[in-house]
């Protein structure tokens, strides 16, 4: 079976001034260091159509992800339920998620800029569709490290681990048409878009550094999809999680020759196709914290927090609080319902969370497919999603899961989340 591929791409750049979202939400975007892009990767094998889309963004808000994807879809002619939609997670893009503490979505941007650039990116790759070979291959790359530092008491900051889990696993595919013109390249890896740091400039961070220099390498559009980079900060010089402008071009330089070199690795373009699988996951929620706890939380507040997890914290506390007194339990369960991708030895499985590298570890190891690729922050976004030994270490992230929403989910929704993906993936075989 011919498997028929093509690419587009629209630039996504804010206005000056635009207030960006990934650390708090009063920081304005005073500067341009590279443009932030939305790249479309469309497939068709047999009639079944898909795609893929990358936008330069930190977190697309599951509610304005369904509507892209529905655009898309029918500006491409591809079911929308067919198309995985993911953000790269910079954090020195616009603010397109609604997360109390670091700002609210900024529709200007999305209806003028965003929406009408993935539907550009999407019609260009589906109308340049052609015949294509695929090439896959797989390397290692130190361009991320663990992020969860311990202190001398135990506890944990945002730093580097060098001893916690760590996914290396960078993956390339590369498409080419069949007379070797190349189509479109998509490099697959995990870590934090975090080296440009907290400040006014509007950046792509080390991905974009790492794409262009691809790009310029193949001559092909070259798409970055995140992985599990929940516990993953880029592994800068300073030892820290977060960086400066300055670490842009040193982690990207990294990242890049690394993926250069997968690249060149390739040693095989063959026939592929592709197909579908949708599949829903079910989790059900813990109990509504009991009032009398939330109310002691929220007393240990001398005054409301303005930004970050502070203010994500007592913001939920409240919630819990009002909910209690509507006589409100919330809904009792937590469902997604999510699209895998195949495209030759290839699984894409989109996950709408920031997870941590374990998770894409263990499903990699128990897939029934050469290459199972995880997604993060794609078709949605709902916080973090930590190991289960994690738990009990605390920090930065296991706040963000704990307080995400007024009811919790699970301890163990890492390991009831890889079982029910694997079933879903075993229903491609």
């Amino acid at each position: 079976m011919t498997l028929l591929a093509g690419a587009g791409r629209s630039v996504i750049t804010p206005e000056l001034g635009t207030l960006l979202f990934g650390y708090r939400g009063d920081i304005p975007g005073l500067e341009v260091r590279d443009g932030l892009t939305v790249t479309a990767a469309a497939f068709d094998s047999g009639g079944t159509r898909a795609m893929i889309i990358s936008a330069s963004l930190c977190l697309i808000n599951t509610g304005l992800a369904d509507t892209i994807r529905n655009l898309t879809g029918a500006a491409a002619d591809i079911p929308p339920a067919n198309i995985i939609l993911a953000a790269t997670h910079t954090h020195s893009g616009p603010s397109t998620q609604d997360y109390e503490g670091w700002g609210t979505i900024n529709r200007d941007y999305c209806d003028k800029i965003l929406i009408p650039g993935c539907v550009a990116a999407a019609k260009t790759a589906a109308v340049s569709m052609r015949p294509v070979l695929a090439g896959i291959t797989r390397g290692e790359s130190r361009a991320g490290i663990n992020r969860r530092e311990f202190t001398r008491e135990g506890g944990i900051k945002l730093g580097q681990n060098p001893w916690g889990a760590f996914d290396p696993a960078m993956t390339v595919v590369a498409f080419r048409a069949t007379d070797g013109t190349p189509v479109v390249n998509i490099v697959h890896y995990g870590a934090h878009c975090t080296a440009a740091g907290c400040n006014h400039t509007i950046t792509r961070d080390w991905a974009g550094v790492m794409t262009d220099r691809l790009e310029e390498e193949t001559g092909a559009f070259t798409m970055f999809l995140n992985g599990a980079q929940g516990d993953i900060g880029p592994r800068m010089s300073s030892g820290l999680a977060v960086g400066g402008p300055g670490f842009v071009e040193e982690i990207g330089r990294l990242a890049a020759d690394d993926a250069i070199r997968i690249y060149h690795s390739i040693n095989d373009y063959k026939n592929a196709d592709c197909s579908v699988i949708q599949g829903e996951i079910s989790l059900s929620y813990q109990p509504l914290m009991p009032l009398e706890q939330a109310r002691e939380a929220l007393a240990k507040f001398t005054s409301p927090p303005e930004h970050n997890i502070g203010r994500r914290i007592y913001t939920t506390l409240h919630e819990i609080v009002d909910m209690h007194r509507r006589g409100d339990t919330g809904e009792d369960d937590f469902t997604m319902r999510q699209t895998f991708i195949r495209v030759s030895d290839v699984v894409f499985a989109p996950l709408p969370f920031e997870a941590f590298s374990e998770i894409s570890l263990r499903l990699r190891k128990f897939s029934p497919f050469e290459h199972t690729l995880l997604v993060g922050c794609a078709n949605g976004d709902n916080s973090y999603l930590p190991t289960q030994d994690q738990l009990c270490r605390g920090g930065y992230e296991i706040d963000m899961f704990r307080w995400s929403r007024p009811r919790r989910l699970p301890d163990d929704a890492d390991s009831r989340i890889v079982d029910q993906y694997l079933r879903i993936m075993e229903g491609m075989i």
